[in-house]
């Protein structure tokens, strides 16, 4: 299969209410593509528009070399798998999955072919004459899927299908979807609002908010180099350190007010118009020890949160109201209200600008 282009996608109700706005994107063959974002930001809508479950208001849908915008989804060759599984109750296993087989009148013995490949890449070949209710949520979350696998589509559209099942099984499945993406050499397209299943299953995520696209890259690009404001912000978890804070130029150094932090002008070399930023720093990139270009911060302790092979640590930067979180991968026997100095990493500090939220570009 070749590309799909998304050409200048909107969708609009009622007149008035833009859900997607003129968004456009290449998914290459075989990619797994993520496509993230808060509730309401308008993926699950771009993906309906992709699948033909929703009509675009304008803009095109290019499958390989073929405009697909206003084929009936049934010709599109296209399959869906959704949060709440669609399968039928009153249908076995066997039946669920056979069953758009035998409307397109395929012969009985390719059924049964595909069924049984399929029942065996998933691990559902046990449970084959089982109805729906019988089975566990990670047992239908396999069937769903594999009601697409049988009829081998030339892309797969994923509408958030783990977000139903407990943590444990949402890891395992992570797991298994990564592992069927690789055999099947075909091309995913998911949608979810959680930043662990982008990052870990996508090889390219598509980052959008309020119907539009914000930025589209590797899950290591996106997130090491955040493009604005909200994509910094997104993708953190724990929760990224972001503050407003007014800055003052004197001589060689530079005055972040709101926290009172001073720092040598080399480590800050922006084009700036306003004297107010934004600026921020991952948790794991704030320490406990000195380390070369890194700055001291005092602060105290509020709240911790033991995860067992780390601590999330929760301060206050002393005289200020700001909280900064870090991660404590020593687990220290500290408690809450005890002071402690702590070293942010100036190198991975990223700053934006106050009324666009855009990242500032350093300037060499």
């Amino acid at each position: 299969m070749q590309k799909i282009e998304i050409k200048n996608l909107s969708k609009t109700y009622n007149q008035n209410i833009v859900a997607v706005n003129n968004i456009s994107f290449e998914i290459d063959d075989k990619d797994f593509f993520v496509l993230l974002g808060p509730s309401g930001c308008g993926k699950s809508t771009t993906l309906r528009l992709i699948g033909g479950l929703e009509n675009c208001t304008q803009g095109n849908i290019i499958l390989g070399d073929k405009d697909i915008t206003n084929l009936d989804p049934k010709d599109r060759d296209l399959a869906f798998v959704f949060q709440n599984y669609a399968l039928y109750p009153h249908m076995n296993v066997r039946k669920n999955l056979s069953f758009a087989l035998k409307l397109k009148k395929t012969s009985p013995k390719i059924i049964e072919s595909k069924i049984s490949e399929v029942s065996k890449l998933l691990k559902i070949n046990e449970v084959l004459e089982r109805k729906p209710s019988e089975l566990s949520g990670g047992q239908r979350q396999r069937v769903a899927l594999g009601r697409a696998l049988v009829r081998n589509p030339k892309a797969f559209l994923l509408d958030e299908p783990l977000s139903n099942l407990d943590a444990r099984l949402r890891a395992i499945m992570r797991t298994e979807l990564i592992k069927i993406h690789k055999n099947l050499k075909r091309t995913f397209i998911y949608v979810t609002h959680d930043q662990v299943e982008a990052m870990t299953m996508a090889n390219k995520i598509c980052i959008m908010n309020k119907g539009v696209i914000l930025q589209i890259g590797s899950p290591k690009d996106v997130y090491e180099n955040p493009n604005c404001l909200f994509v910094a912000n997104f993708l953190a978890n724990p929760l990224n350190n972001i503050i407003k804070t007014e800055i003052k130029i004197d001589n060689n150094n530079i005055l972040f007010k709101k926290i009172n932090l001073l720092i040598n002008s080399e480590n800050f070399n922006f084009n700036i118009t306003n004297n107010e930023i934004y600026f921020s720093i991952r948790p794991e990139h704030i320490y406990l020890d000195k380390r070369p270009d890194t700055i001291k911060i005092d602060s105290k302790i509020e709240v911790l949160e033991n995860l067992g092979h780390e601590t999330i640590v929760c301060t206050k930067i002393k005289d200020t109201n700001e909280i900064i979180y870090f991660r404590d991968s020593k687990n220290n026997r500290f408690k809450p209200g005890e002071d402690i100095s702590i070293y942010f990493d100036l190198k991975k500090m990223l700053y934006f600008d106050i009324n666009t939220e855009l990242r500032l570009i350093e300037v060499k």
